[in-house]
């Protein structure tokens, strides 16, 4: 097993990003030796940086395209990033390191062999798309593990570019019309009934063919808007979902703004039944709320489909 990234990494990206550092300043700001500081621009040269020398010090001129560094450099949210060319799942990953203690990191690949949504469905993850998990330690009660699937749908909608008409169907799915475009699968553990870590993994349809995708009738942001900057990205959604991590009371108004299914006739479909009505609320930590002929109804966890308003089903 890797080990989990060596945060001095961020550190110095986060002095790097501030402009031109001397080394002594960049040993200062970051703790290491001189010597250090040397090993990790070394270290970020390999990975694709290029820098110059100016009379203040170092300065980025160029950041690879994807990659740690290259997500960690200029990202707001005290996470670090590893990041595999290839992995069964970055959920599957990030349990690993939750095991051991690690929070605050995204796990990210560039393709997933193995990738999983809900219910154990197969969700394709090939190169050209995001694909990460983000660890987590929130402090809560373990019945509010819910809100974090919530959250991981709006950090994706926000992140989306706005010339992108991205939806959430309730509780997970990101949608552009009725084409899937990203889906997000929420892992937690908990002790003594409260939360111990939680892992929201994200996949978004990014720069990749629809055509090379399974399900019904999905898109990307290539066959949406054309080719995005993954790196940005991956950061605002990195960012936006630690940000409601810290802030749970601001998941639920988010959500609302930007949910496709409120305001909808729906049937849902439970483990036990099927509710037909039109969905017009969501309320704490994520359950949906279904008005009835006979009553309303407050579901926890289900299958959700938009209905035209004439079926009967």
């Amino acid at each position: 097993m890797q080990s989990p990234p060596d945060r001095s990494r961020g550190q110095l990206l986060e002095a790097l990003a501030a402009g031109p550092v001397g080394l002594a300043a960049l040993a200062d700001r970051t703790g290491l030796s001189r010597a250090a500081v040397r090993d990790g621009l070394d270290a970020l040269e390999r990975a694709g940086f290029e820098f110059r020398e100016t009379e203040t010090g170092y300065a980025v001129d160029s950041v690879p395209a994807y990659g740690a560094g290259a997500i960690e450099y200029g990202l707001s949210a005290p996470v670090a990033v590893a990041y595999h060319d290839r992995l069964p799942s970055t959920n599957a990953r990030a349990r690993e390191l939750a095991t051991r203690g690690v929070s605050d990191i995204a796990v990210v690949a560039a393709e997933q062999t193995g990738g999983r949504g809900r219910r154990d469905r197969t969700w394709a993850s090939p190169r050209g798309g995001v694909w990460l998990s983000i660890l987590l330690r929130p402090a809560g009660s373990a019945a509010h593990a819910p809100v974090y699937t919530l959250a991981g749908a709006v950090a994706v909608a926000d992140a989306i570019p706005d010339e992108v008409a991205a939806r959430i169907k309730w509780p997970n799915d990101i949608l552009v019309g009725k084409r899937k475009l990203a889906g997000v699968l929420t892992e937690t553990a908990t002790t003594g009934g409260e939360l111990d870590w939680v892992i929201v993994g994200i996949g978004v349809n990014a720069n990749v063919d629809p055509t090379d995708l399974p399900g019904e009738d999905p898109t990307s942001l290539r066959a949406e808007l054309g080719l995005v900057d993954r790196r940005q990205l991956a950061q605002r959604i990195i960012e936006r979902t630690h940000e409601l991590a810290g802030a749970p009371e601001d998941i639920l108004p988010a959500w609302r703004r930007l949910a496709d299914t409120l305001g909808r006739r729906v049937r849902v479909e439970t483990d036990s039944e099927t509710i037909v009505g039109e969905a017009v609320d969501v309320t704490f930590p994520g359950a949906l709320v279904v008005e009835t002929p006979a009553s309303r109804r407050t579901v926890a966890a289900g299958e959700c489909e938009p209905l035209r308003p004439a079926d009967p089903r």
